[in-house]
Formats: C-alpha cells, structure tokens, sequence
C-alpha cells in the first residue's frame, strides 16, 4: 500500500491511496474506472508516490518514488499487467485504468545505527547517498 500525490484540474494536489505493482520489468498502477486520480493523471501526468509508513521510526525505510504516468491502451500490455497482478495478488478486477511509471527520481531512507543512510536518484543523474544525523 501506498499514497499517491496528482494534480487536480485546479493545480492543487490529491493524495491517494494505491497499491503499486512492481512487475514485468516496470512499475504498474492500477485503478478503477473513472477514478479521479486517472482523470488527474490524464490531465498531467506527474506523480510522486510514497510507501505507507506503519512505524514512525521507519525501521523497515521509507521509500519515494516521483515520475511520469503512462496510460496502457493496448489491450495486450493491458492483459500482460492483469496477469501479473493476479499472480502477485490474486485479484482479478473486471475492469480498470492501467499506467505505467516513467521512473523520474527516486529516494530511500534507511535508518543505520545512530544515523539515517539518505539514497536518492534523480533522471540522469548518478545515485547519491548522504547520511544524516
């Protein structure tokens, strides 16, 4: 599970909930039909999204991913990802949006011993890696 953040016809921001899918090589977003955040993500294609974080000392990281949505029209990718996603998850929706991410940035905290390891990647740059106290 996470939390998507688009932007709504009047530029202001709409988070939601999502459970993305890794897969096929690519990262998935699927959603209902007629659902706001694909009406958003038509309109304007960035995204940011973030893992949902169950512990406020983020033990397990915290991960953020900012990108570029896609829509799948071709009925066969559509197909490929409905498959992919009954495999990872056993649900099988009869109908949905489906986008795929263009990957534009991304950054993962991890809390080290006495410090927090800072990766974080931005479309083409290298990754870097800052500790903070």
């Amino acid at each position: 599970m996470g939390l998507m953040a688009t932007l709504r016809r009047d530029g202001s921001p709409r988070i939601s909930g999502i459970e993305p899918l890794f897969a096929l090589g690519e990262l998935w977003l699927g959603m209902m039909p007629d659902s706001l955040k694909g009406a958003d993500l038509r309109r304007d294609p960035r995204l940011a999204l973030h893992s949902a974080t169950e512990d406020k000392d983020v033990k397990e990281g915290d991960a953020k991913i900012s990108g570029r949505a896609v829509e799948v029209l071709s009925e066969g990718v559509r197909q490929e990802y409905l498959e992919a996603l009954s495999a990872a998850t056993g649900f099988e929706p009869e109908d949905c949006q489906v986008f795929r991410v263009e990957v534009t940035g991304l950054s993962f905290i991890r809390p080290v011993d006495d410090h927090l390891d800072v990766h974080s990647w931005r479309e083409g740059g290298e990754v870097r890696l800052v500790q903070r106290s």
